[in-house]
């Protein structure tokens, strides 16, 4: 049976301040995509948009912002991409909504992607696709790209006034956006004082990252950060002129001819780039991970070492991570097959000394899971996560939420779930990732995860009649939900195994990978 489809001279149109834009309808859903929602010179602050006369089309998504590398299509049976063209003029966004109609005031959800603050878009993951979402959900769903690495995030301030805020030109775009939505949702049958922003990985970063901004308070109301608090990963000291005085070097330029770092082709700049960055890696410097946020007047530092923001305070947050999140080397061939002596030979390959009571914590917090899954056990967000809820509690007038997303996947006799797992459940996506797909399992819960987030929305509460009662994190009471085939709320169930694990395994960081040697073409592994 064809699917119901219209898009004709005529409608469906918008108006929006800036001028009238036709997307699309297919099964009830209204589409419009790659709308320009700001427009920025390199380095430079962003601005609004021009108007324009007549109708342009919204019909088909907007450029990407560079990439520093290739990327590579490594475990895509986990984490499905979509790969687009790129241009550094990259400030669109997507919208997806059941209504037109400005009193519909339906709920608002703005995704942020992941990638670090170097990689990725607002279409990269299968998973990332609004349409299930907004029509389960009854919600519009916002998704955007903005300026990555060192277009987005390098700090060129001691070069010049007109680069004071350089070092945060990817967050500028997104409060440009946002302040987009504020004026322009409604048409869309959006609320424009009831919006959520979520985001994974990076884009998690950034929704902490936004709420340490002043311009961007007011412009939402609800905030969920999946997988995106990364303690002592991205460093927010850090001095960029030897960067960029390298990167003058090999292009042949003074220290006064900076200015011209802004009309480089990219791939020039990219390139020199890495140049540099296979020096700086020689030296003990890695700028895998480099970029991000600088603080400064604008942008007043992360909330786990400033403390949060007036207005951070009074926003209902939701936080959380998966089980096993940078597991997707861990072989988890077989494990069902080993005898107990086996699984306890195989943990304390890795676990030494600590072994016995590795296994004895982690039986206590996952009963009936399988003590092997102690190998993937994340050690990089679950301990951020920890100490950000911890704090945010302590310090908001607003209720702070905490989960773990740790289902075991029917894919190589049981693999915990890895980073970006729970964004098909969240998007209602699992019918476009086929690992998502569990006989008796994937429906209920991909009800329980869907239906959390636009509970969420709509009230701030991710309560939900599909889960057990969940209550809000506190000192008094440290409750987590723990997603899982049987969903559950633990008290303070994981942290002495975190403890434990943190001190008994070697550091990782995700930014470890060195640089691309010179010549290398195969493409890097897609991380996020």
């Amino acid at each position: 049976m064809a699917r119901q489809f219209l898009c004709t001279s005529t409608e469906p149109v918008v108006q929006t301040r800036a001028g009238k834009l036709r997307g699309f309808r297919l099964d009830g859903i209204y589409t419009f995509q790659g709308i320009r929602y700001a427009q920025a010179k390199r380095f430079l602050p962003p601005s609004p948009v021009s108007p324009w006369e007549g109708v342009k089309d919204a019909l088909s998504y907007g450029p990407i912002s560079p990439l520093l590398d290739t990327p590579s299509p490594q475990g895509e049976i986990m984490i499905p991409h979509l790969f687009w063209p790129e241009n550094e003029n990259c400030q669109y966004l997507n919208i997806w909504s059941k209504s037109l109609d400005k009193a519909a005031k339906l709920p608002v959800m703005v995704w942020l992607h992941g990638g670090g603050y170097s990689a990725g878009s607002s279409i990269e993951q299968v998973a990332y696709i609004g349409d299930n979402l907004a029509q389960h959900g009854d919600v519009v769903v916002v998704t955007l790209n903005h300026r990555l690495n060192i277009l987005g995030y390098c700090d060129l301030s001691s070069f010049g006034d007109k680069y004071k805020n350089s070092g945060n030109a990817g967050m500028a775009d997104i409060v440009e956006a946002l302040k987009w939505v504020k004026d322009n949702i409604a048409a869309f049958g959006g609320d424009p004082d009831k919006v959520t922003i979520f985001g994974q990985s990076g884009g998690g970063g950034k929704v902490t990252t936004l709420g340490q901004i002043p311009e961007a308070a007011g412009l939402y109301h609800r905030a969920v950060v999946m997988s995106g608090v990364l303690t002592g990963l991205i460093t927010e000291t850090r001095d960029d002129r030897p960067v960029i005085r390298g990167i003058l070097e090999e292009l042949s330029l003074k220290e006064s001819e900076v200015e011209k770092l802004e009309t480089l082709p990219f791939v020039v700049l990219s390139r020199a780039l890495a140049r540099v960055g296979r020096k700086l890696y020689k030296q003990g410097i890695n700028l895998g991970m480099r970029w991000a946020p600088v603080p400064n007047d604008y942008y007043v530092g992360d909330p786990l070492a400033a403390g949060f923001t007036e207005f951070a305070k009074k926003v209902p947050t939701m936080v959380g991570s998966c089980i096993a999140e940078f597991s997707f080397g861990v072989s988890t061939a077989g494990k069902n097959k080993l005898s107990p002596e086996e699984r306890r030979a195989k943990v304390a390959e890795r676990y030494g000394e600590h072994t016995d009571q590795a296994i004895e914590l982690f039986k206590k917090a996952y009963p009936g899971k399988n003590e092997t899954d102690l190998l993937a056990l994340d050690t990089v967000f679950r301990p951020g996560v920890l100490e950000y809820v911890e704090k945010k509690s302590a310090e908001s007038t607003a209720p702070v939420y905490s989960y773990l997303f740790a289902l075991e996947f029917d894919y190589d006799d049981g693999k915990p779930a890895w980073h970006c797992a729970d964004i098909p459940f969240v998007f209602h996506n699992t019918d476009k990732v086929a690992v998502c797909n569990i006989q008796g399992v994937t429906e209920k819960l991909e009800e329980q995860v869907c239906g959390a987030y636009i509970n969420f929305a709509k009230t701030g509460n991710p309560g939900h009649p599909s889960l057990p009662d969940w209550p809000a994190f506190t000192g008094a009471k440290k409750t987590t939900m723990i997603f899982d085939r049987q969903s559950r709320v633990g008290i303070d169930y994981d942290s002495a195994l975190i403890a434990l694990a943190k001190k008994a395994l070697p550091s990782f960081s995700p930014g470890e990978q060195p640089p691309a040697e010179e010549g290398e073409d195969e493409g890097r592994a897609w991380l996020y």
